[in-house]
């Protein structure tokens, strides 16, 4: 069988969301998000166009988040120009292509002032317009490393000076190939070489001196993904531009995927910056970043061009460990190292062999400890979901006209948000459930209860996907009133399930787990009180997940039911949640 350790993982996690109330409930790929997939997708999931409804999702959040994409080709509300001129975005489940969509242009400006071409001249974005992808280039140096590392040729933990000798000076002499890999060899995040004779470049690179002591921290870096790529071609005893051509993109039949794409394919080719330092111009077909340009267009930081298409390709192969139909670029453990935090010790830069992982700033809601990721400078990003085979795809000219004109990063939450919407996640009892919007304040409160034979218990089941970290906590409360609602206390709560934080809990919030908890709590009361509860959900400004589900809502007293919210939901008044009937 097809399955490692890490498959194993979760495939207990899996186990542990499933609650006696809904264990009977159909199994299947068919869209869910509360059951996360075990393992690896088979090696015959190869991509098929379908639809949203086919693979079992709700076409809503997906046409809703490609609305948005859309509007952003154009001046919206808060900026004076639009987001990017152009974006394809792709969204794939299972296997199945469930929409690609092409915005606005290819080509639309004349300068870097944003002086728009003559209509007849703009050219419009296609599905199949080929981007510059920027970082994203990281992923296939980083599979062509640890095709290197299968084959004997490179050992993870050796130093790179073992495979290049002239990098092991000035305090680089340990810093080792998973260092590289990782972002913590200590090197700084950025040169620029481009401003050096060619001849000084590559040395240039080889006798940098460590801002930190290797292994001491997380720092993203360039510098560690062009040695990289110089050694991925000094062991394979040829160019990196060759090696990726011949063991990852002609395998996998990504026939529009390399460096330096030729002149006959131009016009397909999204333009990306006006460049007056180096004076290059409007960029189209040679890659914008300076570093790989200089160096030949070839580096391991920058270089490849691809489609939305492609991409999908390499993500479908990675969620089926590493093999496409009868292509296999890699074996399963190399896969799982890719998708295995290595940077425990520095929290918010969790990353695997060439992955970024649960980065919910781009994940959104499809964010977990297996969710694997990258971003381009040129506005690209691609997100593979393990938990729920999912792939989302989306390529944008942000830096068309001008890097100035900001970032994209709000469009990269909206569509991998759509994805994680679409997403089931079922009922734990009958059909029906309260949903809580991701990003919105949420409350849902009792009527009057009793009056009360003494302390109540309030049971309940919660799905709880919100952003718990440095950058804020989007946390459920349930709270109870004795006079009327005129005030407020909140009733402590224990959650029992995948995830669930330990002991008793002033406010609920968690995120990856993707399991239903059964929680409960006690409403301190006298006999004869009236109470009331409600359920509060108080997300900040910054990234979401899923937000929170609720279900199954029983209050009791040590003498009776006081409200069944499954049989009497009219007992329960709403403002920001609404009944999701699944």
């Amino acid at each position: 069988m097809r399955r490692t350790l890490s498959a194993l993982v979760l495939a207990s996690v899996a186990a542990a969301t499933a609650s006696p109330a809904c264990a009977s409930a159909p199994e299947g790929p068919g869209g869910r998000f509360d059951r996360p997939q075990e393992g690896f997708a088979s090696s015959d999931t190869v991509l098929r166009p379908g639809s949203a409804q086919e693979a079992g999702l709700d076409a809503r959040p997906i046409d809703a988040a490609m609305r948005r994409i859309a509007a952003w080709t154009e001046v919206t509300p808060g900026r004076q120009h639009p987001m990017y001129a152009g974006a394809v975005a792709l969204l794939a489940h299972d296997g199945v292509v469930v929409r690609q969509d092409a915005f606005g242009r290819e080509i639309r400006y004349a300068d870097g002032r944003g002086t728009e071409l003559p209509p007849q001249q703009q050219e419009p974005m296609r599905p199949d317009t080929i981007f510059d992808v920027a970082s994203i280039t990281k992923l296939f140096t980083s599979i062509a490393a640890l095709q290197q590392v299968e084959d004997g040729g490179v050992e993870l933990d050796a130093p790179v000076a073992r495979y290049l000798s002239e990098f092991g000076v000035n305090g680089k002499e340990a810093i080792t190939v998973r260092q590289l890999l990782t972002h913590t060899s200590g090197l700084q995040a950025e040169v620029q070489l481009w401003k050096l004779p060619p001849h000084e470049r590559i040395p240039h690179v080889m006798n940098l001196t460590p801002q930190h002591p290797p292994g001491s921290g997380y720092e993203y870096s360039d510098p560690n993904m062009i040695t990289l790529g110089l050694l991925v071609a000094r062991v394979a005893g040829e160019p990196l531009d060759e090696v990726v051509r011949h063991r990852i993109t002609e395998p996998l039949g990504m026939v529009d995927t390399g460096y330096n794409p030729p002149a006959d394919k131009r016009d397909r080719i999204a333009a990306t910056e006006f460049q007056a330092d180096p004076p290059r111009g409007m960029v189209r077909g040679q890659v914008h970043d300076e570093n790989a340009w200089s160096l030949g267009g070839v580096a391991g930081e920058a270089g490849i061009f691809s489609t939305a298409h492609d991409l999908a390709i390499l993500g479908q192969a990675l969620l089926n460990g590493g093999t496409y139909g009868e292509a296999e670029v890699l074996d399963e453990d190399s896969v799982d190292r890719m998708l295995t935090d290595f940077n425990g010790g520095f929290p918010g830069n969790s990353h695997g062999l060439g992955f970024e992982l649960d980065q919910r700033w781009y994940m959104a809601g499809l964010s977990s400890p297996r969710t694997a990721g990258h971003t381009g400078y040129t506005g690209t990003s691609l997100v593979l979901d393990p938990l729920s085979r999912s792939v989302v795809v989306l390529l944008t000219n942000r830096v068309h006209p001008s890097r100035e004109w900001g970032s994209n990063n709000e469009a990269r939450q909206a569509l991998a948000q759509g994805m994680a919407e679409s997403l089931a996640v079922r009922p734990t009892r009958g059909s029906r459930e309260w949903a809580a919007p991701a990003a919105a304040p949420a409350t849902l409160t009792t009527r009057e209860l009793g009056p009360v034979a003494g302390p109540a218990e309030v049971t309940f089941d919660s799905f709880v996907d919100t952003q718990r970290d440095g950058d804020g906590v989007d946390a459920l409360t349930v709270e109870s009133s004795a006079d009327g609602g005129r005030s407020w206390r909140r009733v402590p709560v224990t959650a029992a399930g995948a995830g669930a934080p330990d002991g008793p809990q002033q406010e609920l919030a968690g995120s990856g787990h993707r399991a239903w908890w059964q929680v409960r709590g006690t409403v301190d009361a006298q006999p004869g009180q009236r109470v009331q509860l409600r359920w509060r959900y108080s997300p900040d400004d910054q990234y979401v997940g899923r937000g929170v589900l609720l279900d199954g809502i029983s209050v009791a007293d040590q003498r009776r039911t006081l409200l069944d919210g499954e049989r009497e939901p009219g007992g329960l008044v709403a403002q920001g949640w609404r009944q999701v009937d699944r």
